[in-house]
């Protein structure tokens, strides 16, 4: 059976690894939230590659992984690349925020970007925009929102903080636009699991999109599998460099996994 590591800074990254779950019943999955230094899209650049080396690490030393998952867009825009360099003979698939299945929906080419600090000044992301205004078949504007706080509240279970934080950054965005967007892209694996306060403050004409699906068939491909008709496999593998019991409780709010979380030293 094939192994497959996945790590985000925290709790994010489950949005992620429900789609792995979908997509990959019969892979046995090992997750590793680093909760006790989350949120990475508000730390340093040093501190997101440092990090992101040492879980990597961790999940082959321990649990002899046959492919990585980064499931943190932030640590994708920040790391991936010298983990490739790092660890040469490891697949590894990240998450970007999805401009391009964004460009496909958009009707009025305005396109909101929902993501952290980190990854809106990172040059991978600005390397993506890039790209995809370059080749989109008529011009298309995107309109970058930082989110300061958003994940680190979605961590805390904190619905309060959590409905005023949407509304704050959607209002900052619809302002940055004039009210144009019609598609916005959730730029943070956390995001998801806010998502119907945002579609509350952004209205029902307002399509979000979220990467989890793409990167779970990526992921199948790497590992070169066929598609299994099988609708569930084996339960996976949850670790937490912070509170094992936070992780827990929000894999089975958010996905219905009775799994307990274990504690790592990574």
């Amino acid at each position: 059976m094939k192994t497959v590591g996945v790590f985000d800074s925290g709790v994010g990254g489950l949005s992620v690894l429900r789609a792995l779950l979908a997509e990959l019943p019969g892979v046995r999955l090992v997750y590793l939230a680093d909760s006790a230094h989350a949120p990475y899209g508000e730390r340093s650049a040093g501190k997101v590659v440092e990090r992101s080396g040492r879980l990597t690490a961790w999940l082959r030393a321990t649990h002899r992984i046959d492919a990585l998952v980064i499931a943190c867009n932030t640590a994708t825009a920040l790391a991936i690349d010298g983990l490739r360099t790092t660890h040469p003979d490891l697949p590894i698939v990240g998450v970007e925020p999805a401009l391009k299945p964004a460009v496909a929906v958009s009707r009025t080419r305005a396109i909101g970007v929902l993501a952290t600090r980190g990854t809106l000044q990172s040059e991978r992301f600005a390397r993506l925009r890039r790209q995809v205004e370059s080749t989109a078949s008529s011009p298309v504007h995107f309109f970058g929102q930082p989110c300061d706080g958003l994940a680190d509240a979605i961590e805390r279970h904190d619905p309060p903080a959590l409905r005023q934080l949407c509304h704050r950054h959607v209002q900052a965005l619809l302002l940055q636009a004039g009210g144009d967007i019609d598609t916005v892209v959730l730029g943070c694996t956390h995001y998801p699991f806010a998502e119907d306060l945002l579609k509350e403050a952004l209205g029902p004409r307002v399509t979000l999109i979220d990467t989890g699906v793409a990167v779970a068939r990526r992921t199948r491909d790497v590992l070169d599998l066929p598609h299994s008709s099988r609708a569930t496999g084996a339960p996976p593998l949850l670790f937490s460099t912070g509170d094992p019991d936070a992780l827990t409780q929000a894999a089975l709010r958010w996905l219905g996994l009775p799994c307990l979380a274990q504690r790592s030293r990574a």
